[in-house]
Order: C-alpha cells, then sequence, then structure tokens
C-alpha cells in the first residue's frame, strides 16, 4: 500500500527482457537505506517486489500481466522513474489510498503553465470514466494528485512546482503515456453498486413504454437516498 507522495527518482540501469515478462535492475538517485528482499517498492505508480538490493540499488521482476497493463515495458537503460517506499504504519498519509495496482494507461494531450504550476490534460479509456471524479484523487506514474476537471474519458490536474521538481511529470510531453489507477474507494463503490443499478435499468427498460410521466421514470432511473437506504448502503 503506498499513498502516492513519490520518496524519489531513480534510473533504469539494466532490462533482462524474456518473452513478454522483465527484470528490471533500478537505482534510486537519492538515500534509499535497508532495502529489503520481498519488500514492495511502487515504480512510476506499479507496484513491485524487490528480488534483491542493496546500496539503494535494487532489481524487481515485471510480469507479463503487469508488463501488459502498464507503461514498464517502454523503460530502457537512462529512463528516469518515481519511486515509493510502500506505507509503514504510523506514517503520515498525505497524498491517498494507492494500492500500486494499474488500471489503466492514460495519455497526456497537453500542458500549460498557470502562475506557477502546470495544468495537465490527458485521456485515457472510457471505461474508468465512473471511477473519476472532480476534486477526487487520482495517480498518475505514481504520483498522488487531485483531479480538477473531467469528462468520461479525460482529466485534467494541476501540479505544483514541488512535484515538477521532484518527479519525472517533469518528463511528460504530449502524447506521452504514463500509468493511471484510479481511486481505490471508488472501486468499491462502483462495484457493490454495479447490480443494483443493472437491475434498475432493466426495469426501466421494461416498463418505460407503459405511458407513465417522464418525471417518474427519471426518477427511478436514478439513485436516491431511499434507494441507497433500502439496499443497506447506509
Amino acid at each position: 500500500m503506498f499513498t502516492g507522495i513519490i520518496n524519489g527518482s531513480g534510473l533504469v540501469v539494466a532490462v533482462e527482457n524474456m518473452g513478454n515478462e522483465a527484470r528490471l535492475s533500478i537505482q534510486a538517485r537519492f538515500h534509499l537505506p535497508d532495502i529489503v528482499t520481498g519488500e514492495s517498492i511502487a515504480v512510476n505508480g506499479t507496484c513491485l517486489s524487490v528480488e534483491k538490493g542493496a546500496a539503494g540499488r535494487f532489481t524487481a521482476y515485471a510480469s507479463g500481466e503487469t508488463m501488459t497493463r502498464t507503461t514498464l515495458a517502454a523503460l530502457k537503460p537512462g529512463s528516469r522513474v518515481n519511486l515509493e517506499r510502500a506505507l509503514a504504519l504510523g506514517d503520515r498519509l498525505g497524498g491517498h489510498i494507492v494500492s500500486g495496482h494499474v488500471d489503466c494507461v492514460a495519455r497526456v494531450e497537453r500542458i500549460s503553465r498557470h502562475g506557477e504550476s502546470r495544468r495537465i490534460r490527458l485521456s485515457f479509456p472510457s471505461a474508468f470514466g465512473p471511477e473519476v471524479i472532480a476534486k477526487g484523487s487520482v495517480a498518475l506514474d505514481g504520483v498522488s494528485l487531485t483531479v480538477n476537471d473531467c469528462g468520461p474519458d479525460f482529466l485534467e490536474v494541476n501540479v505544483i512546482p514541488e512535484t515538477w521538481r521532484e518527479t519525472t511529470v517533469a518528463d511528460w510531453t504530449p502524447g506521452r503515456a504514463v500509468n493511471m489507477e484510479t481511486d481505490l474507494l471508488g472501486k468499491y463503490v462502483r462495484r457493490m453498486l454495479a447490480p443494483h443499478l443493472n437491475s434498475l435499468a432493466g426495469n426501466v427498460a421494461s416498463s418505460g413504454s407503459r405511458g407513465r410521466p417522464e418525471e417518474e421514470k427519471q426518477r427511478e432511473g436514478g439513485l436516491s437516498l431511499d434507494f441507497l437506504r433500502e439496499n443497506g448502503f447506509f
């Protein structure tokens, strides 16, 4: 489990490709002591397990599933990556709850200056649109960011100077692919509501031709406090 507050950047020093799998060797560019075999480190927001490590350098294996769903396949010696060690009990939760399990790949559309900050717009597969909300949280290449604006297949974030300096966000340009993880709580809420929403949609579709007032149909087709209460959500 992570927070999306990047500890620092690292450099990929070696990539051993094994078909659709890979083994990555990474050198931290900051003080990274006492690396333990088996510990989790997020590399560009992707949770990887350390196979061996010492003196700020570690090696981790990436499975075919990981390589397919993330941007790790594009890494090569010399690539700069964001690094975050797993959250320890008692640590400050400065960002939001991040699992390190990447949902999809987003693509940078444009970057503009707003005072000392940068405003970045990214596109992503519309299947993940319901899990992105304005003023909610998203992890992009492992960086916890607040969603300023969003739509079915895009979002915009504001990047402050400190984040720009200390992470790989400064390397982003239009067209850049980045790892995206939506808010963990939003995923569970969506999963819990899905059967009820599907049931509602089916009821509305089957009874929509019975000539009831349009206002009544709209009430049935949406969520209400009564609906949530009756189905045990609070």
